[in-house]
């Protein structure tokens, strides 16, 4: 086990209620900043002036969805998380009328939040709140009882319009509405789709910080990548998720690292581990990225590495989780265990509602 792996986080540095209610607003939290193994301390309303005119930000405009509903199996109560809609291929005909999503069971816990549960069993008739019928399948992946197929009988995004409410874990305080999980690049896609969980990197950006970012120069590169239901239990490895990047990103993003090679230009940053998930994924072995749009499966390792994004902000992340492990492919291991070292040290704030870390390429001296 890693000193990283091993280092414990305190219950207490665990963010129950948002930024705006602990402070005066969204980008009131800290922002830690990593340069190789040099770690400095800032508010995030500084962002502007740790970043330069040509640098990059990679944001996601995948909006949340409510994607927590009631529901009921017999006499147990259940809480469904619908997590991603399966394509057509994969749902055929027999699917439903809603057709084919991974969802995950839930049993509630008495105080708004959730406990785990295995899915299925397979051929259930699961009853949603207005009639509908939810049939579970098969789990996702042989062998992990999380995550299964399951088809719907109605309209799931109408459904989740009506009756859901963002899905939320036993660390916060209540719930919360849905404009608390909409980060300020959230835009609704025509078939409803969306994230299951927010794209949390970006939540602490604000109308007029963008507005200041722009002025000084620094530009958005957006991606969509649609996250389906983490696991804050079992720290499990992404699933399959559907993402774009379109032309206009890509063009921007090899612009940037042309003049960059050429001594100029400024950084690719990624805001949040999202938005690196999609441009990676449309990044080839050369470095060059192209437009995409489909399923990803790709999860990025150290081994594997990064080909286009040269830095990340994002937020703070359980020791044990996958997530870490794109974190050291950017920063490095040793780097990594050194800063968030420091941000226990320091009482930084955990997971959605928390502050926030900006990783910077070590050659720099911005």
């Amino acid at each position: 086990m890693s000193v990283l792996e091993a280092l414990r986080v305190p219950d207490g540095l665990s963010a129950r209620v948002p930024a705006e209610e602990r402070g005066d607003g969204r980008d009131d939290v800290r922002l830690m900043v990593s340069r190789g193994t040099a770690v400095t301390h800032h508010a995030f309303r500084g962002l502007p002036g740790l970043l330069r005119a040509g640098d990059v930000l990679v944001v996601n405009t995948s909006a949340t969805l409510p994607a927590a509903v009631n529901a009921r199996l017999g006499g147990e109560r259940l809480v469904v998380h619908f997590s991603t809609r399966a394509d057509r291929e994969r749902s055929g005909t027999a699917a439903g009328n809603g057709g084919l999503w991974a969802v995950e069971l839930r049993s509630p816990d008495g105080t708004g939040s959730t406990l785990p549960r295995a899915g299925g069993p397979a051929g259930a008739r699961i009853r949603l709140p207005g009639g509908g019928v939810l049939v579970p399948r098969e789990p996702l992946v042989e062998g992990s009882p999380r995550l299964w197929w399951a088809a719907a009988s109605v309209d799931v995004p109408g459904l989740m319009a009506r009756y859901g409410r963002p899905i939320r874990y036993g660390y916060t305080e209540r719930d919360r509405p849905l404009s608390a999980y909409q980060t300020v690049f959230a835009l609704p896609a025509r078939d409803g789709a969306g994230s299951a969980e927010m794209p949390s990197a970006a939540r602490p950006f604000t109308e007029p910080l963008v507005a200041e970012l722009v002025r000084r120069g620094v530009l958005f590169a957006p991606v969509t990548l649609h996250t389906g239901v983490a696991s804050s239990e079992a720290h499990e490895p992404p699933y399959p998720e559907r993402f774009e990047v379109p032309a206009a990103t890509a063009w921007l993003v090899n612009a940037a690292r042309a003049r960059r090679r050429a001594g100029g230009g400024g950084r690719v940053v990624a805001v949040g581990t999202t938005a690196v998930r999609a441009l990676e994924s449309a990044t080839g072995p050369d470095g060059t990225v192209r437009p995409a749009a489909g399923w990803t499966d790709l999860v990025v390792t150290p081994a594997r590495g990064v080909r286009a994004v040269e830095g990340l902000l994002t937020g703070l992340h359980e020791p044990a989780a996958s997530h870490l492990l794109m974190l050291a492919a950017i920063a490095g291991r040793e780097a990594l265990t050194r800063s968030y070292t420091e941000a226990v040290r320091r009482l930084y704030l955990w997971h959605e509602f928390g502050d926030a870390h900006l990783v910077l390429p070590d050659q720099d001296t911005h």
